[in-house]
């Protein structure tokens, strides 16, 4: 982004309103700016018969959008500010806006889709993506629990998909995107320069005539490599409680899963046992919340989450001082206890 340039570009072309996010050197992270500004734009075009459909687009060739802007919900916390709990506020509202909107929105995914990014892509309701699409909620790595309606959106994959992603971290490629139900359609970097061209001619008043239009875009991904780990995937993730997994992925053996169960094994080892515990009841919980239900009960646990959670020291360790020698609350998933996962849920429910 240049100096003269803002932070989310607004365009509109033809009947179709654009939103590119606009900081490719920082993976076009969300500010509170920018979500403030989004949701003003979205709120005006919702009233535009001139709009028909919106376009979110990320700048750069890296990322649509890699998450929020963490590193300053870090310093708000240290200094006492109020940004740490209102950026949660308002993107939470924006996302459910996205997911609520009532005109097509086209998410194109192209490049690292993490954390708030997934907040934007999931809400729209036709989501593209590309050979570069990299999805994930990577937040237990940082002390966190998958969150922007990720309780909603994960709980209702297929089988255990959605518990395994929240637990792990787990990155998506397009194949994988769409197998989970994560993304509708697949169109190759190469023709996605096409993009403006086939919306232009394509009827834009509804989703199915949106993705009509975009018919001679799309292509095949290939083969879903979570297709094939999905009776693994139900099985160990079906387990009672964070520990259970992880005991039952110990015990795989069948030689087309021993490999898979040794990366997640691995993936699991050093992520906060107290993110991977609430990120697992989350999206258990998700299952049979509302979408609104969903991010009252994320929001809820944010304002607890800085005091009484692992996301400062997963921030000081992974980004501040660079260390990766994050000391979470509890050391180890053999440490953990049940009570230290409900006390959360007991007391935004209390």
């Amino acid at each position: 982004m240049s100096d003269n340039q803002p932070e989310v570009i607004v365009e509109v072309r033809g009947r179709y309103g654009y939103l590119t996010l606009n900081r490719p050197k920082g993976l076009n992270a969300l500010t509170l700016d920018m979500v403030q500004k989004i949701h003003r734009q979205l709120d005006s075009w919702a009233g535009d018969d001139a709009i028909e459909a919106v376009v979110f687009l990320g700048a750069g060739d890296k990322a649509f959008c890699a998450g929020g802007d963490i590193r300053a919900l870090y310093d708000s916390y240290q200094s006492g500010d109020t940004l740490h709990r209102v950026f949660f506020e308002e993107e939470y509202s924006l996302d459910q806006a996205i997911h609520q909107y009532p005109k097509p929105v086209l998410s194109v995914m192209n490049g690292i889709v993490m954390g708030g990014g997934m907040g934007v892509a999931q809400g729209a309701s036709l989501r593209i993506v590309s050979d570069r699409a990299k999805l994930a909620m990577p937040e237990t790595g940082i002390g966190y629990f998958p969150d922007v309606g990720a309780t909603y959106f994960l709980g209702r994959l297929p089988g255990r998909l959605g518990d395994y992603l929240a637990v792990t971290g787990t990155q998506l490629n397009a194949a994988d995107a769409i197998y989970a139900g994560l993304a509708d359609l697949y169109i190759p970097e190469g023709a996605l320069e096409n993009l403006d061209s086939a919306l232009a001619g394509a009827v834009a008043g509804s989703d199915e005539a949106v993705k009509a239009g975009l018919g001679e875009l799309q292509g095949d991904p290939g083969k879903s490599r979570l297709a094939t780990l999905q009776p693994a995937i139900d099985e160990h993730f079906a387990k009672a409680d964070l520990k259970a997994v992880r005991d039952s992925l110990r015990q795989e053996q069948r030689p087309e899963f021993a490999d898979w169960a040794k990366e997640t094994l691995g993936a699991i080892e050093g992520r906060s046992p107290i993110g991977m515990a609430v990120a697992l009841e989350l999206v258990r919980r998700g299952r049979d919340l509302s979408l609104p239900q969903a991010f009252e009960l994320e929001l809820a646990l944010d304002y607890l989450w800085f005091d009484k959670g692992d996301i400062v020291e997963g921030i000081r360790a992974l980004i501040v001082d660079k260390d990766k020698s994050p000391q979470w609350r509890v050391a180890s998933i053999d440490d953990l206890k049940q009570e230290q996962v409900s006390v959360f849920f007991d007391e935004v429910s209390g």
